[in-house]
């Protein structure tokens, strides 16, 4: 005879932590984020943002309305070019 038993924390923490999964696969397929989207991927605050990036005339953005709206792929392009840069300058940013 088969016996299964299951502890309900721990079937709603597995059931958790796939749904976190697909969310962020959903997220990275998406083509453009806003600024809210764009402070989470790159895990800065917004005036950090937007001093560094979103006022730069060669970060790859566009203005709809009010709102700024960026390509996920041409930012990542973007930050892995800007983030060698840094580094081969040193590896601090300074905020002018």
């Amino acid at each position: 005879m088969l016996n299964i038993s299951l502890d309900e924390k721990e079937l709603k923490e597995l059931f958790l932590e796939e749904v976190r999964k697909r969310v962020g696969e959903i997220e990275e397929q998406m083509l453009l984020i806003d600024t809210k989207e764009l402070c989470k991927m790159l895990s800065l605050s917004r005036p950090t943002v937007e001093k560094l990036f979103i006022y730069n005339p060669n970060f790859p953005s566009m203005r709809v309305g009010k709102k700024w709206l960026f390509n996920r792929k041409e930012v990542e392009e973007y930050i892995n070019h800007w983030s060698i840069d840094v580094r081969k300058k040193g590896g601090s940013v300074d905020f002018e």
